[in-house]
């Protein structure tokens, strides 16, 4: 051959899909969607249909439902994908329980093969035969052991259509491992839904997609009014983390805090697409020197986000965050509600800073962050944390994290749970006990690649902000000896 064959990719319609597939489906292709029951599998197929369907590429939809097609379609509609002026223009929907129930395969393949070749589709779904599968298995070995064969010529059959075809089936997965519809397919889809404690947790895997690269892992989705949303699990593609810290520590640009006197502590300021870790204790000022890190560059023309885990955007009212929400120079992105995915908070996070063209992030907090999670997502927080910031700040984009600590006084720690080590610079607020009052101190401990200021600073919080203080100096530990302050 001297040519490379050219396969064209269909754009599913499925948030995100695409992604994990390698950038569509290849046409023509044979696909089988297979997974547990209620995972979503006819939901998915009906999506990709109603999306892919027109009066040129028309649909052939085939039910072996023993309920008419238009029950099912009853809720499907329910969808906002569906599209009834499709229903007999672009789609057709054929039943195929009648002509199961004689037990004739020869028969009901005869019958799909007609119907094939009189609508000429370019789209075939076929839903789906694992409950007569489980019929057969009952009705006696020979019963079952025809069906399988018979739904192997089906696979083999639509194999050969100038379709791109599915097949949709209730497999599970050590049965997957001896059917032989799997080796045939060139793409299968795994979908699986399983209770994680009190949380709801669905998972898609792309098992198989010939001849283009496919997103590996198992990644979360979610079924709500508006169909299927796929959230593709960060992975970090070999070379680019390294090429984006090269980059950023390399460069010369910094991005201002906002606090007079801080920018010269960090050493210039923080350096673009750095991600910086603010912890303390409750109380200590993190989310008021997160906004000025946003009305800092407002200021400079740079719009911001903030995935706020603590406060919802109505918390935010009396702050300065709130102005600039309102004047659209801030994208909040609530996030209160539970069983989160960190994959799903990228989606989110991506989306708003591509639409704002956003240059700064905060997350407040990462504690607040871990909570929300469902406790399946909880378990692997630091590893999917990780693979969160190395996305976003290869996009270019400075991240402000918080992080609630708790104050010992007697120990000095920089993260609750070990993610200091994801941070490129960390600032640390705490207390001290001086004159017989509290105050709050804090001090740059890391900054990646460039020299910074280590002394302690007294910091108050006035109407203005956060006004630095004086060095603290000359004590032998936070609540024992008498510190002293000096210029």
């Amino acid at each position: 051959m001297s040519e490379k064959v050219s396969i064209r990719r269909l754009k599913t319609g499925v948030p995100g899909l695409d992604n994990l597939l390698g950038g569509g489906l290849p046409e023509f292709s044979f696909n089988l969607i297979a997974g547990t029951p209620g995972s979503g599998k006819t939901t998915l197929a009906h999506q990709m249909m109603f999306s892919l369907a027109t009066p040129d590429n028309r649909a052939l939809f085939f039910t072996v439902l023993g309920e008419p097609a238009l029950k099912m379609l009853r809720y499907q509609q329910q969808f906002s994908f569906f599209d009834i002026d499709k229903v007999n223009e672009s789609i057709r929907f054929v039943n195929l329980s009648a002509d199961l129930l004689e037990g004739d395969f020869d028969r009901v393949l005869l019958r799909i093969a007609k119907e094939v070749k009189d609508y000429a589709p370019s789209l075939v779904f076929v839903d789906s035969f694992r409950s007569v599968v489980q019929s057969a298995k009952q009705e006696g070995q020979g019963g079952a052991s025809e069906l399988q064969h018979f739904v192997q010529q089906l696979g083999m059959q639509m194999t050969s259509w100038q379709a791109t075809t599915f097949l949709i089936g209730e497999y599970l997965l050590p049965e997957s491992e001896a059917s032989p519809v799997f080796t045939v397919a060139d793409g299968i889809l795994w979908l699986s839904q399983n209770m994680h404690r009190n949380s709801m947790v669905r998972k898609m895997q792309v098992v198989k997609m010939r001849g283009q690269a496919q997103s590996p892992g198992l990644h979360t989705f979610r079924i709500d009014d508006e169909g299927i949303q796929v959230f593709p699990r960060a992975i970090i593609k070999k070379g680019v983390a390294i090429e984006a810290t090269i980059k950023v520590s390399t460069g010369k640009e910094r991005v201002s805090m906002g606090i007079p006197g801080l920018d010269k502590m960090l050493g210039g300021g923080l350096p673009a697409g750095y991600s910086l870790l603010v912890v303390g204790p409750s109380g200590s000022g993190k989310t008021i020197l997160a906004t000025e890190f946003l009305a800092e560059g407002v200021r400079n023309g740079e719009p911001g986000v903030i995935a706020a885990f603590e406060k919802s955007p109505s918390q935010l009212l009396n702050t300065k965050l709130y102005n600039l929400v309102k004047a659209g120079q801030v994208g909040v992105i609530d996030t209160r509600s539970l069983d989160l995915s960190i994959d799903e908070t990228l989606y989110d996070l991506i989306e708003m800073i591509n639409r704002m063209k956003a240059k700064r992030l905060v997350i407040d907090s990462l504690s607040g962050f871990e909570l929300a999670l469902a406790p399946e997502f909880s378990e692997d927080f630091r590893g999917s944390l990780y693979r969160m910031v190395a996305e976003l700040t290869g996009m270019g984009v400075t991240i402000l994290m918080t992080s609630e600590l708790e104050d010992r006084y007697t120990d000095l720690r920089f993260s609750p749970f070990g993610s200091a080590f994801l941070a490129d610079a960390i600032i640390v607020q705490r207390y001290i006990e001086l004159a017989g009052q509290f105050k709050r101190v804090f001090s740059v401990v890391k900054v990646r690649g460039s020299d910074h200021n280590k002394d302690i600073r007294l910091f108050d919080i006035k109407d203005q902000g956060i006004v630095i203080g004086e060095t603290l100096s000359g004590y032998d530990g936070i609540m024992s000896g008498r510190p002293t302050v000096s210029s």
